[in-house]
């Protein structure tokens, strides 16, 4: 765009610094809260209640705090699930299905050891092979898209949307009406696991919440560090020049996908089977598949670094809960929490422009302004 002798170009950023990064994101979280203040005008004490409410539950209360951390380790694993075939350019849109394949096998897991009695095998045991199932149910899952995807060039992104939809309904198959895993008073839920089977406790966390930090600290260092991250890395950057170099993107696709697929199963035991007060799979399952998506929004905010995704799941799992939380203490009309969230994500998502992109000026050549400037036309 010219104005008079200079001229706005959008160039394309090569990198940007680790500070201005933050900075960046500081301002789409400040910009989002600002935009959110229309939300909270109806408040009981008006907007900045709102936010005392809001902020006071989900980060300065000690079971809001709980509460908001136990959300964020599942946004975590479901972050790990989108983000590792991110870096090899592919994308996993089948975090519900992988999340609802991983509780089933949880679930399935006490249940065929010994059916209707107490665990025969010591707990801890049967906890390990719980979780072990749900990773390898996820794993399984997001590995049937992956090798369609590398063998047949089938679209990922329609193939894990349909397997999503399918395993809604095989849950609620599972849980309903004479279901398997259907709880015995049949209000539509799965069947609760007895108290030895609840997951250790640490800090009032369940001991997942380690699993998600060591992830974190393991992925970074798998792909800064180690040769298959190297080779996810080029695939996902250049793929035609990975070709060239001898990665062979069919192992390849199907080695990010079974990950991935294996962090979401994860997630799946995480929420139905080790959260105190939870321990089963409830009617509303489908809620928190949908939740899983926000998995996506903080691995692409996240820019493909799991540590830098460990404060934005916290950020985002506190402010769905305390706007949720929020919005009954205050009366506030329903669906704050999900406008509160859709505009931390469209900031974020509209900041990515300043990652890739930055304005410059520059003046112009005299010849070249007198070129372009106005003409008066003669009377």
């Amino acid at each position: 765009m010219r104005l008079g002798r200079f001229e706005l170009l959008l160039e394309p950023r090569a990198q940007l610094s680790a500070i201005s990064a933050v900075l960046t994101a500081v301002l789409a979280i400040v910009l989002a809260l600002a935009l959110s203040s229309v939300l909270f005008m109806s408040a009981e004490g008006g907007v900045v209640s709102g936010y005392r409410v809001l902020f006071s539950y989900a980060f300065f209360n000690l079971s809001g705090l709980l509460a908001t951390l136990q959300r964020a380790v599942y946004l975590l694993f479901c972050t790990y699930a989108f983000l590792v075939p991110l870096r090899a350019g592919l994308w996993n849109i089948g975090l519900p299905g992988q999340v609802f394949a991983g509780a089933l096998a949880a679930f399935a897991v006490p249940l065929l050891l010994s059916p209707g009695r107490p665990p025969a095998l010591p707990p801890a045991l049967v906890i390990g092979i719980m979780v072990v199932a749900a990773a390898v149910a996820g794993a399984v899952l997001g590995g049937f898209s992956g090798i369609l995807r590398a063998r047949l060039q089938v679209n990922e992104i329609l193939v894990t949307m349909m397997l999503n939809s399918i395993f809604f309904w095989l849950v609620s198959y599972m849980i309903k009406e004479g279901g398997p895993l259907m709880g015995a008073t049949a209000e539509g839920e799965s069947f609760s696991l007895p108290p030895a089977l609840y997951a250790p406790l640490l800090g009032g966390l369940p001991f997942t919440a380690l699993l998600a930090l060591g992830a974190a600290v393991c992925l970074d260092l798998l792909f800064a560090k180690t040769a298959l991250g190297y080779r996810i890395r080029a695939l996902g950057e250049n793929p035609a020049a990975a070709r060239y170099g001898g990665i062979l993107p069919v192992a390849l696709s199907l080695t990010v996908f079974v990950l991935g697929g294996a962090f979401a199963g994860v997630a799946g035991y995480h929420y139905f089977a080790a959260l105190p007060g939870l321990y089963k799979i409830p009617g509303n399952y489908g809620f928190y598949g949908d939740l899983a998506f926000y998995g996506i929004i903080s691995a692409l905010i996240a820019r493909g670094s799991s540590l830098a995704a460990v404060p934005i799941a916290v950020l985002f799992a506190g402010l769905s809960l305390g706007a949720r939380f929020a919005q009954g203490a205050l009366h506030l009309p329903f669906g704050v929490d999900y406008a509160l969230l859709g505009l931390l994500m469209m900031t974020f998502v509209g900041s990515q422009v300043v990652y890739n992109f930055r304005l410059s000026w520059r003046r112009l050549p005299a010849g070249a302004a007198a070129a372009v400037a106005p003409r008066i036309p003669e009377a």
